[in-house]
């Protein structure tokens, strides 16, 4: 909750429709101030769509987004990132000519004030954002590499500190270890769990479900644009609908002993 007592974010029975396919279906949630939220779910299931509406690119059909309290169902992308919400995606998205430093810059330069008229030069506090995400997701000595010259990890971390460089209340992460070899979704996860520590609130979407229950605080798998379960990680392992529409028995046993390991 937030200093007044509310979620940080509210999803009140959002549904999205293209044409006869629903793919967000009435779904309603809250995410806590400093709440790590995992979703999960088979391909198709309205993940990312979910994610496309809280963040503006695909407004809402129906229902409301509520971001502290003010309604941002409607709002455009970007005043939804100067808001606080900020999103990476499943494909890498960076300036591949640009060098990770200026890229980071870019971000913190327009992701958080409506600049019509961009400035001679970023300004210091832009600088000092921009540091301070780099710093975060360790690419620091890499700073001057172009951004297509970087592997798939280090690509990832630069889509990461783009979004935290725009200092958001909120981060949305779509698939952020897709892709990602078992050593370097370590060193992901060690990477989310620092900026989770940080006070910001999350959002994921994510397969690889070592990933998704190692950081949740809380779990929401997704089926046909509606939730089929919602609550603690440990409770996918029993849950049968879970069970038969994703995991599988064999998926279901490995988390389980993954989860008990863990303890």
């Amino acid at each position: 909750m937030t200093a007044t007592g509310k979620p940080l974010l509210s999803c009140l029975r959002v549904s999205k429709h293209f044409g006869a396919l629903a793919a967000v279906n009435d779904l309603s949630f809250d995410v806590a101030e400093g709440e790590v939220l995992g979703i999960g779910g088979p391909n198709g299931a309205g993940k990312t769509t979910l994610f496309d509406m809280i963040s503006g690119l695909s407004p809402a059909t129906s229902g409301e987004v509520l971001f502290d309290g003010r309604d941002i169902t409607r709002l455009p992308p970007e005043a939804i990132c100067h808001a606080g919400i900020a999103r990476t995606f499943q494909l890498n998205a960076s300036f591949e000519s640009l060098s990770v430093r200026d890229n980071v810059r870019v971000a913190a330069y327009f992701g958080r004030d409506n600049r019509r008229f961009a400035g001679l030069s970023i300004g210091r506090q832009a600088e000092s954002h921009a540091e301070e995400a780099l710093a975060a997701v360790g690419l620091t000595g890499k700073d001057d590499a172009p951004a297509a010259t970087l592997p798939v990890l280090d690509r990832k971390l630069l889509m990461l500190a783009g979004a935290l460089a725009t200092r958001p209340r909120l981060l949305l992460m779509d698939e952020p270890v897709g892709g990602l070899s078992p050593k370097e979704t370590d060193h992901f996860m060690t990477v989310v769990t620092r900026i989770a520590a940080s006070g910001i609130t999350i959002i994921l979407i994510e397969h690889v479900m070592r990933f998704l229950v190692q950081l949740s605080s809380r779990v929401l798998i997704m089926h046909h644009g509606e939730r089929i379960y919602e609550g603690a990680p440990r409770g996918l392992i029993s849950d049968r609908t879970v069970i038969d529409v994703y995991l599988g028995e064999g998926a279901s046993q490995r988390l389980g002993k993954l989860m008990t390991e863990g303890r």
